[in-house]
């Protein structure tokens, strides 16, 4: 039994070598070889260029096109020999001989190119003896040799070197499989003037008195004109024009002709097929008439109306499958889409999949962190160190550890946990000891010895715990991150129909004509639209007409966020429109140095984080001068850059803990005092590491907010307590140092003696509240400044637009219903 276990063949020789050893290849084993292994077109390609004739005597296309597919494509080489060869014998007997010839010189000299590495590089000048040296023969062998035969021999040999050059980026774009997202300008030539170099090949074939190279190269022109408008048209058309003309001195009108054609079509695109044609038509006739150049007007409108035909029945399909490979259509536009899409699910996949690993790399480190320790076993190796010393060489050993084991061990036990309290080990227990073990003495003290490298071991093993649990905390806010940051790129431009027509239909009401737009997001909190108008004269429409129209439809408060006027008339200008925060922020502050210096160790922020997020954070060093200062704003920085990544505040503060405690051996340490603000609908979230409280004042009720954490820095574990508070609008936050808080000394209660001064306040500026409230406290200590005071307010306060929004369906803007 035979199993095929191969691939396809890839050579002709290896797939019909049976047939060649036994004598019975025949022209079907060769029709079906090319048909199976797609290499028609290639062939019928040869086929045409074996019978393209310029000049009336020069032939550089099939020695050009052969040794380009030889270097790209040698799987096609031998069947496009055989269809040159007959392409050629249909034109002349001649010609024939000169291809065979010119393919035959262009073999012998490649056998040179395996001495050579850059084998490109050689490709032309081979082809420029292959040419050259075959039109010699051929023209030594009907004629006797002049210079116009050297000359001619030069100019086709430099024609076959140039062309060789053009198909060699033309030719991989035959491939049906090849992909290729954008085909530069110089591509787009080339590949027309290989289109065109074929289309010779047409010359001498009619359809009753219409030329068919005439008629096909309309039909080109067309296609492009279609896809590409004026620019491609026209290009397309001179080129095509100058190759025939070549090929034909009377086809010299054609360039003419056809680079009209492909203008005057191209501009006339945006009306389909029908206004393309029609350009071809006006085209026609007026090339036709114009002038003495012998045309006839009714063969050329002939050509004409057959090209049109053959255009109209092209499948709209095929010149979409054309248009993705031209810059500038529509259709490349979406393939360039589908392939950026296709870029970001990629990339969103493999950040999902960093944010998979680094998610099990947290719960790694978190059940090892986790593991509860076994104390007994700990014990029993202290113990085990212990007795090697002292009992093992005791002629009571025996008696101790197996006739009174759990006496023995119980004693050794409770000594070790009464060496480890400050007061030592308790008489009593010294004295069971000792009337239990022979060794007292010198048990103990081992066992005190001993002791000092078991606290060391187990406080080490206790800092690797607790490093594993920060590593592992960091690693889980990293996987947050990145996924949250996956599904932002994921996010793609909806559709929002309905909302278009609502938009475009309320502002044609009022007189104003879009020219583009675009809708990124609805999302409440984050509209995002663009639009491109042009205005006569502009009077600021965008923020006084079209932000409040949006207003009333999208159902939130909408405002402009980017204006780029143009300074003509009726030139087009730019807006992007997003939405306005429901609620923002005022902030004041004043700081005072301790004794008036310039260098305070509080430090302060005020920063928008995005995404409708507001902090609002103090923070005081250890002392007061600059290395207090240090401190206090390396916190801050920590704070901001963390945060502003997208990681969980609470996250956020555990990691600046763990930076700071594990950076230095010194004592330094700095509090905290953050409130995390949503403008959307005024939550707050008061995380409150070591500072002092802080208080929220509505009206003439002022609340205070504290909590009860160690300052940033002490202990590498600790729990982040969070308050929550729910502000309204006229709401007020004060924050402050302990400067502030425990500089009034000679008061008795602070608390409420703060909130009387806050209520008594005549002004809801916030920066004038934090003066008073500051010059308040310098009083208290007659003028002098003890300690580093700051003081943060702000005021939540509902955002009114500057222009109310305006109600589409009362004004009669949408009379149709949605």
């Amino acid at each position: 039994m035979n199993t095929y276990t191969g691939s396809k063949p890839k050579s002709f020789f290896s797939s019909n070598q049976d047939a060649l050893r036994n004598g019975r290849a025949t022209f079907t084993s060769y029709f079906t070889y090319i048909m199976l292994d797609k290499a028609l077109l290639h062939c019928l390609i040869g086929l045409l260029l074996g019978r393209a004739v310029i000049l009336s005597t020069l032939s550089p296309f099939a020695v050009a096109f052969i040794t380009s597919v030889w270097f790209l494509r040698k799987d096609k080489v031998f069947p496009l020999i055989l269809f040159t060869i007959i392409g050629a014998s249909t034109h002349s007997f001649q010609q024939s001989v000169y291809v065979l010839l010119g393919i035959s010189a262009f073999f012998c000299l490649a056998m040179l190119l395996h001495l050579t590495k850059n084998k490109e590089r050689y490709l032309p000048v081979i082809g420029f003896l292959s040419g050259s040296l075959s039109r010699l023969a051929i023209s030594a062998m009907t004629t006797e040799l002049t210079y116009l035969e050297w000359v001619f021999a030069a100019v086709e040999g430099t024609l076959i070197a140039l062309l060789i050059l053009i198909f060699m980026q033309s030719v991989p774009l035959l491939s049906p499989k090849r992909y290729k997202p954008t085909l530069k300008n110089e591509e787009i030539v080339c590949f027309i003037i290989l289109i065109a170099s074929v289309m010779t090949g047409f010359i001498g074939w009619s359809i009753y008195d219409a030329q068919l190279e005439q008629m096909l190269s309309r039909y080109l022109v067309l296609v492009f004109a279609l896809i590409g408008g004026a620019a491609i048209g026209s290009t397309v058309g001179v080129v095509a024009g100058l190759i025939l003309s070549l090929a034909h001195i009377a086809n010299l009108y054609q360039m003419s002709l056809l680079a009209f054609s492909g203008l005057l079509g191209g501009l006339m695109k945006e009306g389909n097929k029908w206004a393309v044609s029609l350009g071809l038509f006006v085209s026609t006739i007026l090339i036709s008439l114009y002038g003495s150049t012998g045309i006839d007007v009714v063969t050329s409108l002939m050509e004409s109306s057959l090209a049109v035909g053959l255009f109209l029945l092209t499948p709209a399909s095929f010149i979409r499958k054309i248009a993705r490979y031209i810059p500038g259509t529509i259709e490349h536009s979406k393939e360039q889409e589908q392939y950026l899409q296709k870029v970001r699910n990629v990339t969103a996949h493999r950040v999902e999949r960093f944010s998979n690993v680094f998610r099990a790399l947290s719960r790694s480190f978190q059940s090892e962190s986790n593991q509860i320790q076994n104390q007994d076993v700990e014990v029993d190796y202290y113990l085990s160190n212990v007795t090697e010393k002292t009992c093992q060489t005791c002629f009571l050993k025996e008696s101790c550890w197996v006739k009174q084991f759990d006496k023995t061990y119980d004693l050794m036990t409770t000594v070790k946990d009464e060496l480890e309290t400050d007061n030592g080990i308790h008489k009593v227990t010294q004295r069971n000891f000792e009337n239990h073990c022979v060794r007292s003495k010198k048990v103990i003290d081992t066992m005190q010895q001993e002791l000092s490298f078991f606290q060391a071991n187990q406080k080490l093993k206790k800092q690797v715990l607790e490093s594993r649990k920060f590593v592992a905390e960091q690693l889980h806010g990293v996987s947050d991150v990145m996924e949250n940051f996956a599904e932002e790129i994921l996010k793609e431009k909806e559709n929002h129909e309905q909302q278009e027509i609502e938009i475009v239909a309320a502002l044609k009401h009022v007189g104003i004509e879009l020219d583009k737009l675009d809708i990124y997001s609805l999302e409440e909190g984050n509209v995002d639209i663009e639009m491109v108008i042009a205005f006569q004269q502009y009077h600021g429409e965008a923020e006084k007409l079209i932000a409040p129209i949006l207003s009333d439809i999208l159902s939130e408060t909408v405002v402009v966020v980017m204006e780029d006027l143009s300074p003509l008339a009726k030139g087009h200008s730019f807006f992007t429109f997003g939405s306005a925060r429901k609620y923002e922020v005022t902030t004041g502050v004043a700081h005072a140095a301790k004794g008036g210096g310039l260098v305070s160790g509080d430090s302060y922020k005020a920063m928008e984080l995005g995404a409708g997020k507001y902090a609002l954070a103090i923070s005081d060093g250890m002392g007061n001068g600059k290395r207090a200062h240090e401190e206090s704003t390396e916190t801050l920085r920590l704070l901001q850059q963390i945060l502003e990544s997208g990681m969980h505040e609470q996250v956020a503060i555990k990691s600046i803990n763990s930076i700071l405690s594990l950076r230095t051996n010194d004592e330094i340490y700095a509090t905290l005092d953050l409130a995390m603000i949503d403008l959307h609908d005024a939550s707050v979230r008061f995380l409150k590491i070591g500072s002092i409280p802080s208080y929220v004042m509505r009206g003439d009720a002022i609340e205070r907010v504290e909590a009860s954490n160690l300052p940033i820095g002490i202990i590498q574990e600790f729990e982040v307590e969070v308050v929550h508070e729910q502000f309204k609008s006229g709401d007020f936050v004060i924050m402050m140092s302990d400067g502030i808080f425990e500089g009034p000394k000679q008061i008795e209660n602070v608390d409420l003696w703060l909130k009387r001064k806050l209520r008594e306040m005549q002004t809801t500026d916030p920066q004038e509240m934090a003066d008073l409230l500051l010059e308040e406290v310098i009083r208290t200590q007659s003028g002098d400044i003890d300690d580093d005071m700051t003081v943060l307010v702000a005021q939540i306060e509902k955002k009114q637009p500057e222009w109310a929004p305006i109600r589409a369906e009362d004004a009669g803007i949408l009379s149709q219903p949605s």
